[in-house]
């Protein structure tokens, strides 16, 4: 049960803040700029801690005279829904007016993947795993895929069927990277294995790619040009003992960070999984969506692979995911891509818009401290 002094202050903020601007530059496997990001008439920043540029250095490039609110927030793709969180926290609490929230990612060329570079003694949560051979993100992943088939009965089709899903979506989008290749299931089944269980097509693009959102009050909104996207509901959690990505020693049901995510969440919202039009769940590999949707009370635990089967996670199914394509077929991002397609989603701009749309989930990483979000209209 949610703490009452913790639904007061959380009132604060409910339904008072919205994403009012969303942009992105061309996704491309390799951008061949650096990073950068252009907007006006903002006082606070909100960004990974993974980026390589600082506030000031945007402020200046952008001609801001003056910052007087900025944030980092730490775990990958974990951190793309929490960046709304703060600076919607930030602009109920009067500290700033105005917060571009923003990620910048260059990681096409393949000299810029960490886990390609890892020459040194490694430290923390990776000294647990990293000797062992779990050196890359798949293998860890591969790793919770592999017990999820032998205690559910999991089977690769149902990850075949949320890569066929994100790639039936990206066909429909302009900006897409694997626009004009679409995927069927014996071409799943076939692809070469990345990191077992897990095969090409379980694993997002490495892409370059700049994007970012403007969020402010719902009293200035009202006269900007675009349709508000309510911040509904927001959380950030860990849950007990979490070790990065390797999460193996929870309980045998398995459940992510997302479920320690998921219950704030919920227990913030009036709304409930119910009542999503659709869901932009993380989707770094296909696993991570089964288990998002068993995490955020779409299934129960160990029904996520079969509730992917008849086209459910499709358009027109009962539940539409990654309904741009998300890290698996539009482009990877740590996830700030399913932010700005949930905004499009309830302006009714989606290239695979759901009819309708009200509400939508979005949401971060599973296996790092996360952070999710509901969106709403108004």
């Amino acid at each position: 049960m949610t703490d009452p002094l913790d639904r007061d202050l959380f009132r604060r903020l409910q339904d008072r803040v919205a994403i009012v601007g969303i942009g992105h530059l061309p996704f491309a496997k390799d951008i061949g700029r650096p990073i950068g990001l252009q907007a006006e008439d903002v006082d606070g920043m909100c960004m990974l801690e993974m980026e390589a540029t600082h506030e000031v250095s945007i402020a200046r490039r952008l001609g801001v005279e003056g910052l007087r609110w900025w944030s980092k927030i730490s775990y990958g793709g974990g951190a793309s829904c929490a960046t709304v969180m703060h600076a919607a926290a930030a602009i109920a609490s009067g500290l700033a007016s105005t917060v571009v929230c923003h990620r910048a990612r260059n990681r096409g060329a393949k000299a810029a993947r960490p886990w390609a570079q890892e020459k040194m003694l490694v430290r923390d949560d990776k000294a647990l795993h990293t000797p062992w051979g779990l050196i890359r993100p798949v293998d860890v992943i591969g790793m919770w895929a592999h017990r999820h088939m032998h205690e559910y009965g999991t089977r690769r089709e149902h990850f075949g069927n949320v890569a066929i899903a994100a790639r039936k979506h990206a066909q429909r989008n302009p900006h897409a990277l694997m626009r004009g290749r679409p995927l069927d299931m014996a071409t799943y089944l076939a692809a070469r294995p990345i990191g077992y269980p897990l095969h090409l097509y379980d694993c997002c693009l490495e892409s370059d790619g700049a994007l970012a959102c403007v969020v402010t009050s719902v009293e200035r909104a009202r006269d900007l040009r675009q349709k508000p996207a309510l911040v509904h509901s927001v959380a950030q959690a860990s849950g007990p003992n979490p070790v990065h990505l390797a999460n193996y020693n929870n309980t045998p049901a398995m459940p992510t960070t997302s479920a320690f995510c998921a219950e704030l969440l919920w227990a913030r919202s009036a709304l409930g999984p119910k009542d999503m039009a659709c869901a932009q769940i993380y989707d770094a590999f296909t696993p991570l969506v089964v288990m998002g949707l068993e995490d955020y009370g779409f299934c129960k635990r160990g029904e996520g692979g079969p509730f992917t089967d008849g086209g459910r996670l499709e358009l027109g199914g009962a539940l539409p995911v990654l309904t741009s394509g998300g890290g698996l077929s539009e482009a990877y991002v740590h996830g700030f891509n399913l932010i700005l397609e949930g905004v499009r989603q309830i302006r009714g701009t989606s290239s695979n818009q759901v009819p309708g749309c009200k509400a939508t989930l979005v949401t971060g990483a599973s296996g790092v401290a996360t952070s999710a979000l509901v969106l709403r209209g108004q």
